[in-house]
């Protein structure tokens, strides 16, 4: 029996989405109940979790968090990976894996990008190219 080799450039699978979004929404039930003892993760409830990537192996998922209004948010990502035994071990009690995945905190900034990209396309520059193309077609 051979097994497939994993690539990296490799789109997730079915189950890996499957427990990724598990994963999220578990997360976000931590969070929802703040029983952290790190006075940094005082109010909890005021952090989001937007996704959760996990590898093929379902050993290590990545946690993209964004607290309200982007505030503190260097410290938020500290204090949650400081806590992540905590974490891992919540998350263990709530899921049915063999393996309870190590999960790492970063803060998202798809949201910057977004704005970024969104304020690019509005230049006076893009929307003149924009004009002239659809006046050619």
């Amino acid at each position: 029996m051979s097994r497939r080799p994993t690539n990296p450039h490799r789109p997730p699978g079915q189950r890996q989405l499957r427990v990724a979004e598990q994963i999220r929404h578990i997360l976000m039930e931590i969070l929802r109940e703040g029983k952290f003892r790190d006075p940094e993760l005082a109010d909890t409830s005021l952090i989001t979790v937007t996704a959760v990537e996990i590898g093929p192996d379902l050993k290590h998922a990545t946690a993209f968090v964004m607290p309200l209004g982007g505030k503190a948010a260097e410290q938020t990502v500290d204090a949650l990976n400081r806590a992540g035994g905590y974490v891992r071990s919540e998350v263990a009690g709530r899921i049915d894996l063999r393996y309870t995945p190590k999960v790492t905190f970063k803060f998202d900034t798809s949201f910057d990008e977004s704005a970024r990209i969104e304020k690019l396309l509005r230049e006076e520059r893009v929307q003149r190219d924009v004009k002239r193309r659809d006046e050619n077609e």
